[in-house]
């Protein structure tokens, strides 16, 4: 009999806790901290301001690309905040007339969310505000983007994110959207 006591004491006692850890994760305070930070939000709302690019999709570039890490470099080659190839950040540096940029630069995160916001209003305006579109482009290439357009007709309005070839694309696309919905409901105000 003291058995089953003690075993309903331990099981209560664990959904309790199993209560509170989902709260305490699923909780503002938690989210912000260490789920969906976002530091570097003066530079963001800055040059998101500058170059009329939503803040929340910009903070969710981030958090995909580097999850906040300015000196993240990947396999590839890409570098800082936002993960810039450095032919790519070349050719923004030279479209925003940035004088004496090296790609070294992208490691400062100032440097990495300037370059990476224009580049992302370029995308913007090239394919006429359709998020799913621009960060397939920023992930998977604009000229892989605009070939799938014309091979597979995708229309100006497209937002199937299962059409998209490549996977590692899909993937980055419903993420950095995913996580933009998120940034937005829990630093709107």
């Amino acid at each position: 009999m003291r058995i089953m006591a003690w075993m309903r004491v331990l099981v209560i006692g664990a959904l309790v806790m199993a209560a509170g850890g989902y709260a305490l994760y699923n909780s503002d305070w938690f989210q912000k901290k260490f789920v969906y930070p976002f530091p570097y939000q003066d530079i963001v709302y800055k040059y998101a301001l500058k170059n009329n690019v939503d803040p929340f999709l910009v903070a969710a570039v981030i958090r995909s690309e580097s999850k906040f890490f300015a000196k993240a470099r990947s396999h590839k080659g890409a570098m800082g905040l936002m993960q810039m190839m450095p032919e790519t950040a070349d050719w923004v540096a030279q479209q925003i007339d940035a004088q004496d940029f090296s790609v070294t630069q992208l490691e400062q995160p100032e440097v990495s969310i300037r370059l990476g916001t224009w580049y992302l209003a370029s995308l913007q305006k090239e394919f006429g505000n359709n998020e799913y579109l621009m960060l397939a482009a920023y992930n998977g290439g604009r000229g892989n983007v605009k070939q799938w357009m014309a091979e597979q007709q995708w229309p100006p309005d497209f937002n199937r994110i299962e059409a998209i070839p490549f996977r590692e694309t899909r993937e980055y696309v419903k993420k950095t959207l995913d996580s933009k919905a998120r940034y937005q409901a829990l630093y709107k105000d």
